[in-house]
């Protein structure tokens, strides 16, 4: 469901159906192709560009890759591959290669297998997005020693192919474009986010060099810098882990071709260890492209470590082995995988998860013998992580047996009357609590409610800000209180995720400065005292309508201001003037209208709060900078950061 439209009922015949050409459907529905227009789907303009500068770097095209971030907000890319076809396309006469591709959907070179062996990009629709959602793209290529220069704005080209010259020198494609204020509004690339960006790619290919430079400062992030790892993956982890002991002295770490009895081209790279100083992870990649919801390859790598280790622990005599789950490999387990496979198959253009079925096995038949070896070339470092693992699969088992109560003792004990509004479902699978703003709010929530799977806690004001309190404080706040007995959790170090009544937590506020006041709060809560719950996805904000406009009896819902102008403008096509209506909570919302924008999992618009992948204490720096005790580290984020606002709600 679009951002600003949340619910609308109107005439639906043939003059209702629209047909889009050339790039309209990108400008139309930005959504459907990079997720949509904050400030993530922005920068991945710029991945989808760089990923096509690491795929000649991949099949050995290219060795050296160039990212700028100019002063003007665009973002300029240059590789030193064989350059971007110029030549006349034969299905399109009259236009080269570099046109079609810029300009038509589904037009690319990596199809058939024949230009790339692997690659990031596969749809044929990477270029011509960031050209539709441009207002400037100026495309420069040095093939055969000659320099061609196409200029496009929006998705149209400003004129033919020109050739600018000889040139002798130089070879490789050029991009600079500069992302349309009408699309992405008040967003800007951030060089922060772009720093990292870039580094992580030359952490996947170690035969690439990677130069960053940048026009704009923000804060520690370097304005130049250039990037090659020869250790791969490994160096990568090292990096990550820092100073953090681990159970092994070194990662286990490798590159590998797939086994030839699978017949299929490609290779793994991965690096894993084990700490006790912080929560596990796995970051993986297809072909240099991110899969932060994973995919068949992350489950053929765990299958592949989970059975070596079983393995390892019946040569040791380790009964318990047996009983280690991939949840207690989470535990500590810090790992990278990143696989290069033919025609790989992806969720969603975004490319956020892997769903090729054979990566599972090519992965799995890949990883599983080195370790196998591993395992048994360093016994101390494999005797100290099956210790590990055993104990936490003991205590895992033990939890599980020592649960107190089922869900419905559980909520008597709570003895929250009048609060916590439970839900009837007896298995923490499929469940959700709402967390809302205000007893008038939570009276047409719990009438919008499914009973079955969704429950409710209403909180009265604002939450006790954790990181201005002391602890003593934390302690004896009911509010709190309320909140991890409502969801049958500890604080900070005692927390366990898996004793999460709930399969979602979601913080549903008023579409306001307050509502977002009191989000950040509880944001900020959850991720000091429960920061699991957020690794493992199941902290949800709610979209609530800020507007309802009427027009005759058309009505329509949407999210913000500027959704409220453009349909103004625009009109709803019903007769008549059209009516604003303001919500100034959630409690003027009647229970149908609530169910259908904001509850109804069929109709309503979550957002998953998620962490990005950072420098190590990154995130716990910003959020202490900007909700902590220090007033000052406010002030100076703020004047760090004032040049990226472009607009002001006070």
């Amino acid at each position: 469901m679009p951002d600003d439209l949340l619910n609308v009922t109107e005439t639906y015949d043939a003059s209702s159906i629209e047909v889009l050409e050339g790039l309209e459907p990108v400008r139309k529905r930005p959504g459907m192709y990079i997720g949509g227009t904050d400030e993530a789907a922005l920068h991945h303009l710029v991945a989808e560009i760089l990923d096509n500068s690491m795929d000649e770097a991949v099949a050995g095209h290219a060795s050296r890759i160039e990212v700028e971030l100019l002063a003007d907000g665009s973002v300029t890319i240059r590789d030193n591959g064989r350059g971007m076809p110029v030549d006349p396309h034969p299905k399109f006469p009259g236009k080269s290669a570099l046109e079609v591709i810029h300009c038509t959907l589904h037009a690319g070179g990596k199809f058939s297998g024949k230009a790339y062996e692997t690659s990031g990009g596969l749809h044929g629709v990477g270029a011509s997005v960031v050209n539709a959602l441009s207002d400037s793209l100026v495309v420069q290529v040095a093939r055969n020693k000659v320099l061609y220069e196409q200029r496009f704005s929006r998705g149209v080209p400003l004129g033919p192919l020109q050739t600018l010259g000889a040139a002798p020198n130089r070879r490789g494609t050029s991009s600079t474009f500069h992302p349309d204020a009408e699309i992405f509004g008040h967003h800007v690339l951030r060089p922060s986010r772009l720093f990292k960006m870039v580094r992580s790619k030359a952490y996947l290919f170690s035969g690439v060099e990677i130069r960053w430079k940048s026009e704009i400062a923000e804060g520690d992030t370097p304005t130049e810098a250039t990037f090659r790892f020869p250790g791969g993956l490994a160096d990568y982890l090292t990096e990550t882990l820092g100073e953090a002991s681990t159970y092994a002295e070194k990662p286990f770490a490798g590159t590998v071709s797939f086994p030839e009895k699978f017949g299929v081209p490609g290779k793994v790279e991965w690096a894993i260890n084990w700490t006790p100083a912080r929560d596990g992870f796995l970051q993986s990649y297809c072909n240099t492209i991110p899969t932060p919801e994973g995919g068949t390859h992350e489950t053929g790598f765990w299958s592949a470590i989970l059975k070596g280790l079983k393995a390892y622990g019946e040569l040791a005599k380790n009964r318990k082995a047996q009983d280690i789950t991939r949840e207690d490999l989470l535990t500590g387990g810090c790992a990278l995988v990143s696989c290069f496979i033919r025609e790989p198959e992806f969720v969603g253009q975004t490319k956020d998860r892997l769903a090729t079925a054979d990566a599972a096995r090519l992965v799995e038949g890949a990883v599983r013998d080195h370790f196998d070896h591993w395992l048994a070339a360093n016994t101390k470092s494999a005797g100290a992580i099956l210790d590990f693992l055993v104990l936490r699969a003991e205590e895992r088992l033990r939890r599980r047996q020592e649960k107190e109560t089922a869900r419905k003792s559980a909520t008597r004990k709570l003895r929250l009357p009048g609060k916590l509004v439970d839900c009837s479902a007896t298995s923490r699978a499929g469940t959700e609590l709402f967390i809302v703003e205000g007893d008038s709010a939570g009276g047409s929530a719990k009438m919008a409610r499914d009973r079955r799977t969704q429950a409710l806690l209403p909180l009265r004001g604002k939450i006790l800000n954790v990181l201005g309190a002391a602890s003593a404080k934390l302690g004896s706040n009911q509010e709190i209180a309320d909140l991890s007995q409502a969801l049958g959790v500890s604080l900070g170090s005692r927390f366990n995720v898996d004793d999460l009544r709930y399969e979602k937590v979601i913080i549903m506020t008023d579409a306001d400065v307050d509502g977002a006041h009191i989000a950040s709060l509880l944001m900020t809560f959850f991720f000091t005292q429960m920061r699991p719950m957020i690794d493992r996805g199941h902290l949800y904000l709610a979209c609530p309508p800020l507007y309802r406009l009427t027009q005759g009896t058309k009505r329509l819902y949407v999210a913000d201001d500027a959704a409220k102008a453009k349909w103004l403008a625009k009109g709803l096509g019903g007769k008549g003037k059209i009516d604003v209506q303001r919500f100034k909570g959630l409690g003027e919302m009647d229970a149908k209208d609530l169910k259908d924008t904001t509850m109804d999992p069929a109709t309503r618009r979550l957002i998953r709060v998620s962490l990005q992948d950072d420098e190590p204490g990154e995130t716990e720096d910003l959020v202490e900078r900007l909700m902590g005790k220090k007033p000052e580290m406010r002030f100076q984020y703020i004047q760090e950061n004032a040049r990226f606002v472009e607009e002001l709600d006070v």
